[in-house]
């Protein structure tokens, strides 16, 4: 291998693409995540390799893998892009005044439940900070958090999102949201203290898309009390499933962060047995966390889930 030239890491743009290979395991998938064409993706690879003088990437069969070289420049490449983002936001809060913007991505249920507490809180601490907020949902939304489109990342813990060692971000855990039984006003165990799922085997069921988190607790936990749930209907727009269940079309597991303004003709219970739940987290890109602007919005997200988890 020829000597390294003392700036072989100028181009951060194919260090970018060889870190979104690493995360997305294809050429093709690489090119969707960062709106290229394969080709464009294997030249910046190829690129890469050549201007470095060692293979970043190997054959692996019909594919490529990354090489151990490859993976020892991205160790340190992933030092460099956290670097980077703290300056970004060192530099943004250099006169010590937390203001500017900060956009948050989040999935629907985030947005409705536990953002306006965040936001109300932040208007009131912080009257020179803007704040917006996206609904997004992985991947997507962290395709996005990686492009500089969004500061800060709501999601659950599910397919989809990245892994709890996933070198690119930095995690704030916002604990879990419990799902509870949704039944009919006039529902025969509507006025029990708490649902044994057992007893809802005969109902019809509610859930959202097929192998989305919702929809896969509840398999799962009908499956943990015995039977498998006879799915009617597929709704994603929780104010749509409350109606639903309000007028005797099924029963549902509801996420309490879902349980804001709910229709009349309802009732929610906790589940007898152990509680059906998600597990919440915010990200910010690795470095951003030395920000005091953003660490001022990640405790606020932190103390508003805390609130809303014991109510």
């Amino acid at each position: 291998m020829k000597p390294l030239s003392h700036d072989f890491m100028d181009d951060l743009r194919r260090l970018r693409v060889l870190r979104e290979f690493r995360e997305r395991g294809t050429v093709t998938a690489t090119a969707e995540a960062l709106h290229l064409t394969p080709s464009a993706v294997s030249q910046q690879l190829a690129g890469l390799s050549h201007d470095l003088g060692f293979p970043v990437t190997r054959k692996d069969g019909r594919r490529i893998a990354l090489t151990p070289l490859g993976e020892a420049l991205l160790s340190h490449a992933d030092a460099v892009f956290a670097h980077l983002e703290h300056a970004r936001h060192d530099l943004q809060t250099f006169d010590e005044t937390l203001r500017g913007t900060v956009r948050i991505g989040a999935f629907s249920t985030a947005l409705a439940g536990l953002l306006p507490t965040t936001l109300d809180s932040l208007a009131a601490d912080f009257p020179d900070l803007v704040v917006s907020v996206r609904q997004s949902e992985p991947p997507e939304l962290f395709d996005q958090l990686d492009a500089g489109r969004l500061d800060v990342a709501i999601a659950v813990a599910f397919d989809g999102s990245p892994t709890v060692s996933d070198p690119r971000y930095h995690r704030v855990d916002l604990g879990a949201d419990v799902l509870d039984v949704a039944v009919p006003a006039d529902h025969k165990h509507a006025a029990d203290a708490s649902i044994n799922l057992r007893d809802l085997a005969t109902d019809q069921w509610i859930t959202g898309s097929p192998g989305g988190c919702c929809a896969s607790i509840t398999a799962t936990a009908c499956a943990a009390a015995g039977f498998t749930p006879d799915i009617r209907h597929q709704v994603d727009d929780w104010l749509a499933v409350t109606q639903l269940v309000a007028h005797n079309h099924g029963v549902t597991l509801l996420p309490r962060l879902a349980q804001r303004n709910l229709p009349p003709g309802l009732a929610v219970r906790p589940v007898a047995t152990q509680q059906p739940q998600r597990h919440l987290f915010a990200a910010v890109q690795e470095g951003g966390q030395n920000s005091p602007l953003l660490q001022e919005v990640l405790r606020h997200l932190s103390e508003a889930a805390a609130t809303l988890a014991a109510c």
